[in-house]
């Protein structure tokens, strides 16, 4: 009998890590390439797990794409960024620094080598592994 609630018991403890291990991994949803995009805020969603920025990103040709980029939760931007509610607000123009979902899906991935600047070249976000070389026109 112990020996059955032991078993249950590990059985558990790795059942939970392995959800926790493919919540976080992307499981190959995003290309490993950055991309810029620069566009309008619509809205943002800081909530956690992961917070969302709304963007509308205009194409040469003049489509408008609403876009969703998705970003660490709201607790560590606040603690880390500095971020509240206002911090960005829609009509604001921005330029996000990050990974595009495989396929034509447009939604946008935060969470490494990324980073969000304002027009006005204020930097309000920056992973610790972003890349320099991939700077936005910002």
């Amino acid at each position: 009998m112990k020996m059955g609630r032991l078993a249950l018991g590990v059985f558990a403890v790795f059942a939970m890590a392995s959800a926790a291990l493919a919540h976080h991994g992307d499981a190959g949803r995003y290309e490993e390439t950055i991309s810029t995009l620069e566009g309008t805020v619509v809205a943002l969603r800081l909530v956690n797990p992961h917070s969302v920025i709304v963007v509308d990103v205009t194409d040469d040709q003049g489509t408008t794409t609403r876009w969703q980029a998705e970003l660490t939760g709201a607790a560590q931007l606040s603690r880390v960024f500095g971020w509240t509610r206002s911090t960005l607000e829609p009509g604001d123009k921005i330029a996000m620094t990050g990974r595009r979902a495989k396929g034509d899906a447009p939604y946008f991935n935060l969470s490494e080598r990324a980073r969000v600047v304002r027009a006005s070249g204020e930097e309000l976000y920056r992973t610790k592994n972003y890349e320099d070389a991939t700077a936005s026109a910002y």
